[in-house]
This record gives structure tokens, C-alpha cells and sequence, in this order.
């Protein structure tokens, strides 16, 4: 599981650690990094308490999927971390 980090996001944004892309395919070929795929899921590592008009259905721990695009990314002690809205969240795994 993810370490604490200290950062704490504002409204309705949530901040996501991204899985490791893919190292090879399933039929066993090796992928290089020129063709890795970013990834889109993650685990949430840190969420805001929401708006009036959003109320947060995601918490911490969660894996997630999320759009290829979405998102700000930071990095944090060394770790790449994505900051996005919740709208930007597709599904819980």
C-alpha cells in the first residue's frame, strides 16, 4: 500500500499514485519503454471533503480508472503522484 504523503487537495480533487505500466504483454513480449501505455489506473492517496454540489464517493485505498489525460501530475519525495477532480474518475475496481 502507498505511504502517507502530506498534501491534502482542495473541493472535489483527489490525488492518485498511478500503477506501473506494463513491463510485457500477455503473450509474454516484452515491452520497451518508447511503447509503454500511460497508465490509467491508481490507487487514491489523499481526497478533499468535496463542495455543496459534490459530495466525494471515492476514499482512500481505492483503485481506480481513470481517462488516459486526466489529471495534473506532481512529483513528491521522489514519487509521481496525478492531482485530478472526481469527475475525471471512471470507475472503482
Amino acid at each position: 500500500m502507498s505511504k502517507q504523503i502530506n498534501i491534502k487537495p482542495l473541493a472535489d480533487r483527489v490525488v492518485v499514485e498511478p500503477k506501473a505500466a506494463e513491463e510485457k504483454t500477455a503473450s509474454g513480449i516484452y515491452i520497451p519503454d518508447t511503447a509503454k501505455e500511460k497508465p490509467q489506473r491508481g490507487i487514491i492517496v489523499a481526497i478533499g471533503n468535496g463542495t455543496k454540489d459534490v459530495v466525494m464517493e471515492v476514499k482512500t485505498g481505492d483503485e481506480v480508472l481513470y481517462g488516459k489525460y486526466a489529471g495534473t501530475e506532481i512529483n513528491i519525495d521522489g514519487v509521481d503522484y496525478l492531482i485530478m477532480k472526481q469527475s475525471d474518475i471512471l470507475a472503482i475496481v
